[in-house]
């Protein structure tokens, strides 16, 4: 097993019990409060790009609540789905990376100018981005492309230089190995900044049926090559770490991590099925989105193998519930996609409300899960602030019950929705159809955005103060 000293430093759990926060010995007042920022900077795009997100939801319970241009859906609904991707996801999981790969490099981050000065990127580019888009300014139809390239060349900038600091980083490790969060981490930097060269650079882009395989490939390596392998990467360090245990196998994360290199980097053409795209193109994807089933075994399977024998840990921990349903939701929803890939079932679901509900289970219910359960295991042992308990149980409840009300209410309506397509039934038809499910949509949308205010007062509670960076200094000095 490799990598068990870097995971196991003592014999206490980082935060399992629910009373007792142990502070983190070696933690460093400027890391700690660059780590805050990324999570505090992180926390406003998330209430900012959800608010958005909750204003549409019940304009499709009241369509006439407005007749503002630039409350428009076509514009409001881009400046969600950026903010929440490249604002909000993007800088949380970017501040635990900050945490965990110098914590198994056993070194110091290499730079933190550099990483204050990739924050300071990342927030202008969202910043701009958002205000092009609201003034109708876009990069047309391209989904969560949206941002004109100069916006988003502030956030490719951004992220180049995050991933100098944090190669510089793993390169003057003081282990021989490089863990296996490392691999997912900095592979998710690497691959990213390829993908966003390709779909962004400006000279070839609108070239007619190309840019649509190039979108379709942008959009899900997106999700894939950005967000998966990083939050997976983390997980691989706090699901350890908040059990006090080694990973089950090192072995099924590397298979986990070659084979997403391999299947995910095929498999965006399925979004296009019957599209006036090359038959040979659409049967690669599918058949990559099933090979992409031997990943998630892979990669679920690791993660609920070390959990077995502790699973009475999650009952005591407020950090473990998020990740259980993160691990869960990767293994379900990303399977759900392997299903909506097949011909038939793109025929029924893709393009309706189906699409949405499973966007949502896997950005929210298995991305932003994860991200959450780091951050409730991190920010105490760093600050030595803990959060009020019954607030993370109402915003942990409220997040999934949200989340279940809105999705089954979209799979449902999305359902009935193709089928009214297949039937060749007056398009409106299919929007009287979806009536109620907007309703249940509006509710569930509600309750996760009442989950976020939670969450964003927790993370008020756990800032860093000057008598807790006081206590670690001390703590070193005795050390």
């Amino acid at each position: 097993m490799v990598g068990n000293s870097i995971l196991l430093p003592s014999k206490r759990p980082l935060v399992v019990s629910k009373s007792s926060v142990e502070v983190e010995p070696e933690a460093d007042a400027a890391w700690v409060r660059l780590i805050y920022a990324y999570i505090a900077f992180a926390t406003f795009w998330l209430l900012l790009g959800t608010l958005a997100g909750e204003y549409l939801g019940l304009k499709f319970v009241w369509p006439d609540i407005d007749h503002i241009a630039w409350l428009s859906f076509g514009r409001l609904r881009p400046v969600h789905t950026n903010t929440v991707f490249w604002g909000w996801a993007s800088l949380a999981m970017i501040a635990l990376a900050l945490y965990v790969v110098p914590k198994t490099s056993q070194r110091r981050l290499y730079s933190l100018p550099l990483a204050w000065f990739s924050l300071v990127l990342i927030n202008v580019s969202v910043l701009a981005g958002d205000l092009l888009l609201m003034a109708g300014i876009n990069n047309a139809a391209q989904e969560y492309r949206e941002y004109i390239w100069p916006a988003m060349g502030l956030f490719v900038a951004g992220i180049i230089v995050l991933a100098y600091d944090l190669v510089r980083t793993i390169i003057d490790r003081a282990v021989e190995e490089i863990y296996i969060s490392n691999w997912y981490i900095m592979g998710g930097f690497l691959w990213t900044i390829a993908l966003m060269v390709i779909a962004y650079i400006p000279t070839y882009q609108r070239t007619g049926i190309s840019e649509t395989v190039i979108q379709g490939f942008y959009m899900h390596m997106g999700v894939g090559m950005w967000f998966t392998p990083i939050v997976l990467g983390l997980t691989y360090y706090f699901l350890p770490k908040l059990l006090n245990k080694p990973i089950y196998s090192y072995s099924l994360g590397v298979l986990a991590f070659w084979t997403q290199m391999v299947f995910y980097s095929m498999l965006g053409a399925h979004h296009f099925i019957y599209a006036p795209t090359p038959w040979a193109l659409q049967t690669i994807a599918i058949i990559f989105s099933v090979g992409m089933v031997v990943t998630l075994v892979a990669g679920t399977g690791n993660f609920l193998m070390t959990m077995k024998g502790s699973f009475h840990a999650v009952g005591r921990s407020y950090s473990l519930p998020f990740i259980l349903v993160g691990v869960i939701s990767y293994f379900v929803f990303s399977l759900q996609g392997t299903f909506e890939a097949f011909r038939s079932s793109n025929h029924l679901w893709d393009f309706t409300n189906y699409t949405i509900a499973h966007s949502h289970l896997t950005m929210y219910g298995f991305v932003v899960f994860l991200i959450w359960g780091g951050i409730y295991g991190l920010l105490p042992r760093l600050t030595g602030r803990e959060p009020s308990q019954l607030l993370i149980g109402v915003h942990f409840w409220f997040a999934l019950v949200g989340l279940a009300l809105y999705s089954i209410a979209l799979m449902i309506g999305g359902t009935l929705q193709g089928l009214s397509w297949m039937s060749d039934a007056p398009f409106i038809k299919s929007v009287i159809l979806m009536a109620p499910f907007y309703l249940w949509r509006a509710i569930g949308g509600t309750l996760m955005f009442l989950s976020h205010l939670i969450f964003a007062y927790n993370i008020w509670c756990m800032r860093p103060g000057q008598l807790h960076v006081d206590e670690a200094a001390a703590q070193r000095a005795a050390v």
